[in-house]
């Protein structure tokens, strides 16, 4: 695959599958969706949907089943660490109906990484890969992830996902990039609610949203406008900017 966008489908869209207990139950917070949104949408690929589930085998054989088969791209986090509860290797090749086996590559790359004696059997666990699957490099810490059809399993680890995906990057055909632009103002949600809504209702293709706020005791108003194409996503945000002053309020445009 290339990065060049696709120009017969505008919208490529993904979905990111955190997994592992730890993340549900607050002990580790999730630092990896935020960074995945943001360069997904960066090739042209929309983040659509997020799960995070717990590690339980047929939890994870029917998350990624379902969401493979609904998404143009798939994104796993975490489980394919060294230790028992690391379930994930196993768990997709079960979901593809394949056999897992100790990809050798991988077992050079982590036999390269470790002293004689190192790699014991725990650590070649991180070698497991589902049959025909392909690696992705991991250049912090040796141990790949994988892709196998639509779906890459990538670590928890936020330094190791991340030199993951950018290892990995240009294999995703995208579409159009969205874009942003925000407004704010110190109108109240419920007052902009009536025109707000007739806003959208004549912009379907840009995506409004409105996000109320309390600064110094006082309300305001967030709007964030998104869209692929820049100029109706301009005249979308000049026609939510004269709406705001027609109701006696006064626009900001920020950062989105």
């Amino acid at each position: 695959m290339s990065g060049t966008p696709r120009e017969d489908k505008k919208t490529v869209t993904a979905c990111v599958v955190v997994i592992g207990n730890e993340i549900l139950s607050g002990r580790t917070k999730d630092a990896n969706l935020p960074f995945l949104a943001e360069r997904l949408n960066a090739v042209g690929v929309r983040l659509m949907e997020a799960r995070v589930i717990p590690d339980v085998p047929q939890t994870i054989i029917d998350t990624v089943n379902e969401v493979r088969a609904k998404f143009d791209y798939v994104f796993t986090t975490g489980g394919i660490g060294p230790t028992h509860d690391d379930i994930t290797s196993e768990c997709v090749a079960a979901a593809f109906g394949l056999p897992l086996i100790r990809h050798p590559e991988a077992v050079r790359r982590l036999e390269a990484r470790y002293p004689p004696g190192g790699l014991n059997e725990a650590r070649l666990r991180m070698a497991n890969t589902p049959e025909g699957a392909t690696l992705i490099d991991n250049p912090v810490s040796a141990a790949p992830g994988f892709q196998i059809g639509n779906v890459f399993v990538m670590a928890g680890v936020p330094s190791i996902m991340q030199a993951m995906f950018e290892g990995v990057k240009h294999r995703l055909v995208g579409g159009l990039p969205m874009l942003s632009r925000a407004v704010t103002t110190d109108l109240p949600e419920g007052t902009m609610a009536k025109d707000l809504g007739a806003v959208q209702e004549r912009w379907p293709e840009v995506e409004i949203g409105s996000y109320p706020y309390f600064r110094m005791g006082r309300p305001g108003t967030s709007i964030v406008l998104r869209a692929t194409d820049r100029n109706r996503l301009a005249m979308a945000t000049d026609e939510v900017k004269a709406m705001m002053v027609a109701l006696g309020g006064q626009p900001v445009e920020a950062d989105a």
